[in-house]
């Protein structure tokens, strides 16, 4: 194994101890480290733009408090489109995808933690009796090499997760091969608009938190058309760094520490909406 194989299972398996203690309820999400406090889970989703009808819908545990946007609403799914969730944890995006693709769509969620997606599966069965619908499915399987056919898929969603893959650009080549022709991804993931310390970037909490492996946004726009996507729209969102420095959540407090004296978070890390189109 070269060194860059065993530096990118590292910090997979870094990512998966993380979240893998966060579904069992050994450690508390990262961006709702106090459940009691104004930045809870539902708070969370509201603020950063989900539907409070919506959200009552969700099966119980769905919403974990690990979403930084709203890729379900920028994608405007539609009745019987096939839709991706790339780490779909509890199924917070997934179900919700569910209710707008109708019976006549089907959402498949992918997550790499096993009891993430035992979680999930566990979930189907409230969002059934809640909804009526059966169009859903979660498989095991990590974001750079998808468990799904190629060119199979209408819209492909994300929410917080590829910055934390070793290999992004593997991330946007899986992406690319399973979308249909004129298929779409709308993902909303933390970037960086300069490059972050040193010590920030090996912060393993930051990681699982979803900030040590965000790139520069011009990067990312550089690795889709490389990829091959088009109608690339990068929208970056400074509000909810600022949101989680005004609710005091303990992991943006410990990296908004770390930074050099004067520095903002918000002036390094952003949230960032994703939308492009495959030809």
């Amino acid at each position: 194994m070269s060194k860059q194989d065993k530096n990118e299972q590292e910090i997979r398996e870094t990512v998966r101890t993380g979240y893998r203690a966060i579904a069992i309820g050994q450690a508390s999400p990262c961006c709702c480290s106090d459940r009691s406090g104004p930045a809870d889970p539902a708070r969370l989703a509201a603020a950063i733009g989900y539907d409070e009808e919506d959200l009552a819908n969700l099966p119980d545990g769905a919403n974990m408090g690990l979403s930084c946007g709203n890729p379900v609403a920028i994608a405007a799914l539609q009745d019987g489109q096939t839709v991706l969730d790339l780490g779909s944890g509890g199924g917070f995006d997934v179900f919700q995808a569910g209710e707008k693709v109708k019976a006549a769509g089907h959402v498949i969620g992918v997550d790499m933690t096993p009891e993430m997606l035992e979680k999930a599966r566990h979930n189907i069965r409230q969002y059934r009796e809640r909804t009526g619908l059966d169009n859903v499915e979660f498989r095991l399987g990590e974001i750079e090499h998808l468990p799904v056919a190629d060119n199979t898929v209408d819209v492909v969603l994300s929410n917080c997760v590829i910055n934390l893959s070793p290999d992004k650009p593997q991330v946007w080549k899986e992406i690319h091969r399973v979308l249909k022709s004129g298929g779409k991804l709308s993902v909303s993931d933390l970037a960086i608009l300069k490059p972050l310390p040193e010590n920030v970037r090996s912060m393993a909490a930051a990681l699982v938190g979803c900030v040590a492996g965000a790139v520069l946004v011009d990067e990312t726009r550089q690795m889709l058309e490389k990829t091959g996507f088009t109608d690339i729209v990068l929208t970056p969102k400074q509000g909810y760094i600022r949101q989680m420095q005004d609710w005091n959540d303990p992991l943006y407090r410990e990296i908004a520490e770390s930074l050099p004296a004067g520095e903002k978070l918000e002036n390094y890390v952003v949230s960032l909406s994703i939308e492009a189109r495959k030809p």
